[in-house]
């Protein structure tokens, strides 16, 4: 994992002033790398431009000053992937065109595209649920879906934008451990954002902690656990619980200052 697949040079974003309110800098300066095969998480404050960053890197938003860049090495695949908190399936389709769909604004044949849909449906434990509809599925089940349809859709570089954040402790668990099987076969870069420590310790390669807004790179971690994972396990490992407290200790007087201009300003 030595070759460069991310990197990202001094990002910063600010949005305009809006009808009594001031300009906000989100991002100030931030810059890393992600290695080729890395999965990497950002940790940080609410507020702190995680998820903006995501969207930079995704062509969702633009970056007030500073670049970046994705090196791309098959020029067959998609650049990029994303996963988003909520699974963001279309309601009129079946899980299996939902998880083909990208396929298909790729221009694969159709056989091709349900050969593909089909191996991640079966990857995910979804292969019975294929002719259901969204609202047939729990919460889980449909973040299921959509991890499918990312992994399906095969962009060089997978971004996660609090993928479990909206499921229950258990549930989120489960989905933990689904993500570190498919990641350890698949051949691709994660960069995922999450609110919780314990989430990037399980599943990373790296965490790289944000300040609050304005947000920066404050310091960054690696995780020294071996692959292949179990994201239960791991946590009984006195190394796991060690990691936890170092890296709230870096985080506690941000998430205190983030909730401190919240207040200053509501």
């Amino acid at each position: 994992m030595s070759s460069r697949k991310i990197e990202i040079a001094q990002i910063q974003l600010t949005y305009p002033a809006r009808a009594r309110s001031a300009p906000v800098e989100a991002l100030a300066g931030v810059s890393c790398t992600v290695a080729a095969g890395e999965l990497v998480s950002i940790v940080g404050p609410s507020g702190c431009g995680k998820t903006s960053l995501l969207r930079i890197l995704a062509g969702l938003e633009h970056a007030t000053d500073g670049s970046f860049r994705i090196h791309t090495s098959d020029l067959q695949r998609p650049t990029v992937s994303m996963v988003f908190q909520q699974a963001g399936l279309f309601p009129w389709l079946t899980v299996e065109q939902n998880v083909a769909y990208g396929l298909q604004m790729r221009g694969l044949a159709k056989a091709q595209r349900l050969d593909i849909a089909q191996h991640w449906l079966r990857a995910m434990g979804l292969e019975r649920f294929r002719t259901a509809y969204p609202a047939q599925l729990s919460g889980g089940m449909q973040q299921r879906v959509g991890l499918a349809r990312a992994f399906a859709y095969n962009g060089e570089v997978l971004l996660m934008d609090e993928p479990f954040g909206a499921l229950d402790a258990q549930t989120r668990l489960e989905l933990q451990q689904v993500l570190l099987e498919q990641y350890e076969q698949a051949d691709q870069t994660v960069l995922i954002v999450t609110h919780s420590i314990e989430e990037a310790l399980t599943l990373s390669d790296r965490v790289l902690i944000m300040s609050a807004r304005p947000g920066r790179i404050l310091a960054e971690v690696a995780v020294p656990f071996a692959r292949p994972r179990d994201a239960i396990a791991l946590r009984s490992d006195p190394a796991f619980s060690a990691l936890v407290a170092d890296i709230w200790g870096v985080l506690r007087s941000e998430v205190e200052r983030a909730r401190t201009a919240e207040l200053t300003a509501a």
